[in-house]
């Protein structure tokens, strides 16, 4: 499991660029014309991690495995796309298949480059693509709660989903995301079930010139306040870099980053970020064959975390056997970490933490 992440954003903000770069790929046509992109680009791309080289070598692993994480490159939505503007709603329905939306905002100015509503604002920006997802949401809920309230009378199955329903109305009709409703860990389920498009996470990709990649600029400053303001997460990055960067190898890579004062390609901000934004850990798998990284929503207990791996794990689970990454590294495998007691057998209720190097005993 890694996460599927759908990029959007107004046409010409740079999303195809940045998806170009990101997968290694010229699936996407990155092109100076709004839409483009006429059919929802897919791409897979490893998760980098060190720790998992760092495990490969300790454990003498033949092959290194990494999670996958999906990128979606989903058309440019202009205002009316609700409506069925531009391309409208065909492409709202690509969202409605992502984990979490990257909201890509053009925060650099360039007179070569046109920008669809004929000038640069990235707050503007992202109003304008939020207020059309809202839009469509407030739509498609009030077409479903008309049934639903006249059986809410005799069936407590709708009645709840009115409740909720009407909840998310009241918040929609005041210009707030869905997301933004305070759900209980109970109702969380119901909530999800609406599959609405502003329920999704969502992470701002500031897209910056060359020169502010490091640093951020003006534009990206304030994009920056608005998601603070909003518990939403927030990136820097130069799609511009990340299209150079993809062309080389990883020396040329680390020379490349060094000369604009950046310790990392952006990919690694913009995974890093969503793992924090979706609340994913990982923990890792080592043998002779492989060693192999696994993602999971904190909190996750260790026999939904064999799940992940097989689902004859999770339904035999016995027990975990548990070693910190710090203590396998340190001490040199599991071998020594259990001579050097750091090796522990976890039962049912065991919360993996990231960075567990797991072991998982199970009847068939």
């Amino acid at each position: 499991m890694g996460f599927k992440c759908g990029i959007v954003g107004l046409p010409n903000v740079g999303k195809s660029t940045l998806f170009n770069a990101l997968t290694k790929t010229a699936a996407a046509q990155a092109a100076n014309y709004p839409f483009c992109t006429i059919e929802p680009n897919t791409g897979e791309v490893a998760v980098p991690d060190p720790r998992l080289y760092k495990l490969a070598e300790v454990g003498k692993s033949q092959q290194i495995v990494p999670t996958r994480l999906t990128f979606v490159d989903i058309a440019g939505l202009v205002r009316g796309a609700s409506k069925g503007e531009g391309l409208g709603n065909q492409f709202l329905a690509n969202i409605r298949e992502v984990d979490a939306i990257a909201h890509v905002l053009r925060c650099f100015e360039d007179g070569d480059i046109t920008h669809v509503e004929g000038r640069i604002d990235p707050v503007s920006d992202a109003e304008t693509v939020e207020t059309e997802l809202m839009l469509a949401d407030l739509d498609s809920l009030e077409r479903r709660v008309a049934p639903l309230r006249k059986r809410a009378a005799t069936d407590k199955e709708a009645k709840a989903q009115v409740v909720m329903m009407d909840a998310v109305l009241e918040l929609l009709r005041e210009g707030k995301p869905a997301r933004l409703l305070d759900v209980s860990a109970e109702d969380r389920p119901l909530f999800d079930g609406l599959n609405l498009l502003t329920s999704k996470p969502v992470l701002y990709v500031c897209n910056v010139e060359e020169s502010a990649s490091a640093t951020g600029n003006a534009f990206s400053d304030r994009v920056f306040e608005m998601a603070k303001a909003q518990g939403a997460g927030c990136v820097t990055i130069s799609a511009a870099i990340e299209a150079e960067i993809a062309q080389l190898d990883s020396t040329e890579q680390a020379e490349f980053l060094e000369t604009l004062g950046l310790e990392e390609p952006g990919l690694d901000r913009l995974i890093r970020a969503g793992y924090d934004l979706l609340g994913l850990i990982t923990y890792f798998t080592v043998g002779p064959k492989e060693a192999r990284a696994w993602t999971i929503t904190k909190g996750t207990k260790a026999p939904q975390a064999a799940g992940v791996i097989h689902s004859d794990f999770e339904r035999g689970f016995i027990r975990a056997q548990t070693i910190a990454f710090d203590d396998y590294t340190r001490l040199g495998g599991e071998a020594a970490a259990k001579e050097a007691g750091r090796a522990r057998d976890e039962g049912k209720e065991y919360v993996v933490a990231d960075g567990d190097v797991l072991l998982f005993r199970f009847n068939t």
